[in-house]
């Protein structure tokens, strides 16, 4: 059960309109179990007829085409992330993606160390390829992203304050108006608020100190890129994209970025929620976020845009120095943790269904093989997304496409 907050339930009893949640229910189709037949020989008598085949679970245990998108088409979009490597008619995860999802994020081919690793050298063949490839599909396509501390090459802040700004400006201007008319909606700053949460009251925030802003010595390079980008491309949405929002401190951080923009009139549409998930992560701290963000009163969208769910919860040092990380759970999990992983995303999309301001949910891949989880922190077999490593749908796609579906 999820938690709906008093601005939501005010806007049910005013009968304002929330969407419903339209899965597409039915019975499964198993087949009769395949225990052996008894062989008699001599004079033995007969063997008693088999047992009746057991009555099909509740809910829809089948891949129907479309269903993913068509039961949210009322409510917000779904998309998933994907590659230009996996482009081709024969990939298994390229054809889910066209057969669930209408939009696509590249996973990788719009960053700026992709397409300008050079100075003043713009390489778009890349991305190219995979929003092509969308488009001729007729899917939308979000741009990720133009602003990213992890992908920004070293040319990027070499010089004055001045000559980076022009360098940055110039960049995203070249890249939003190349793709202008293309691309819906871009994150155009990527994870600029303090990963200091973990600090609590010693974390220096809101802002990450990132190289940009130590080489300017403020976040201002956030308003010089938004302003850029809208220019390029008045059409396009524009959004900050943040994980981790469902804790508070970050939460509160990045509330407070979105004030300070909003007194300077910078051109932004909306905030982008990554949602790496935990099997343990609160749901509700999860629509919190976006409720903080809707109490803001900004009219900001909000986009949930790299959902998937982690099935190890290792300790601090196995992603500072690799030690101490859980152990591979092997190529089958434990089937509790396949339902936990059900109830917790069925929670989440029942709480995304009742906000009209989340207008789009995308998962940050396709089938379990395609999560970056798989190498990070370490190489290890993990299963964070709707479709198994065969394209098979998991208990979890049951679960959020009907809500008859018995976890």
């Amino acid at each position: 059960m999820v938690d709906i907050s008093a601005r939501e339930r005010l806007r049910l009893l005013l009968g304002s309109g929330a969407f419903v949640l339209t899965g597409c229910g039915g019975g499964g189709n198993n087949p009769p179990s395949s225990g052996s037949i008894f062989q008699g020989g001599g004079g033995n008598p007969p063997p008693p007829p088999p047992p009746p085949p057991p009555p099909p679970p509740s809910g829809n245990t089948e891949l129907v085409p479309g269903l993913l998108r068509d039961t949210f088409r009322n409510n917000f979009t779904v998309g998933t992330a994907l590659s230009n490597q996996r482009v081709d008619a024969m990939d298994p995860s390229a054809q889910l993606a066209l057969e669930q999802y209408s939009s696509i994020t590249p996973e990788w081919e719009l960053k700026p160390d992709v397409i300008q690793p050079e100075p003043g050298v713009y390489n778009f063949s890349e991305g190219d390829r995979v929003v092509d490839w969308a488009l001729e599909n007729g899917m939308e396509v979000r741009g990720h992203a133009l602003v990213w501390h992890e992908s920004m090459p070293a040319h990027f802040y070499q010089g004055t304050p001045v000559e980076i700004r022009s360098r940055l400006e110039e960049y995203v201007t070249t890249v939003v108006d190349y793709f202008r008319g293309r691309v819906t909606a871009w994150d155009v700053v990527n994870e600029v608020v303090s990963a200091d949460v973990y600090r609590g009251a010693d974390g220096i925030g809101p802002d990450r100190r990132s190289e940009m802003f130590n080489a300017i010595g403020s976040a201002d390079y956030i308003d010089w890129a938004f302003r850029a980008a809208r220019a390029a491309d008045p059409a396009a949405l524009l959004f900050i994209s943040e994980y981790d929002t469902e804790t508070q401190l970050k939460r509160d951080w990045l509330i407070e970025i979105l004030r300070r923009l909003n007194s300077r009139g910078v051109p932004i549409d909306g905030v982008g929620h990554q949602f790496h998930f935990f099997l343990d992560t609160d749901p509700n701290q999860a629509l919190a976020a976006i409720d903080a963000v809707d109490n803001e009163f900004l009219g900001l969208i909000n986009h949930a845009t790299e959902i998937d769910v982690s099935f190890y919860r290792d300790p601090g040092e196995c992603w500072q120095s690799r030690t101490n990380c859980l152990a591979d759970l092997g190529v089958a999990p434990p089937p509790e943790m396949l339902a936990q992983q059900a109830r917790l995303l069925r929670d989440l999309f029942d709480g995304l269904v009742m906000r009209s301001s989340v207008e789009s949910v995308s998962f940050w891949g396709v089938r379990d093989s395609d999560s970056w989880l798989n190498s990070s922190p370490v190489e290890r077999t993990n299963y964070p997304l709707l479709f198994d490593r065969d394209a098979q749908p998991k208990p979890v796609f049951h679960a959020i496409t009907d809500p008859n579906y018995e976890i």
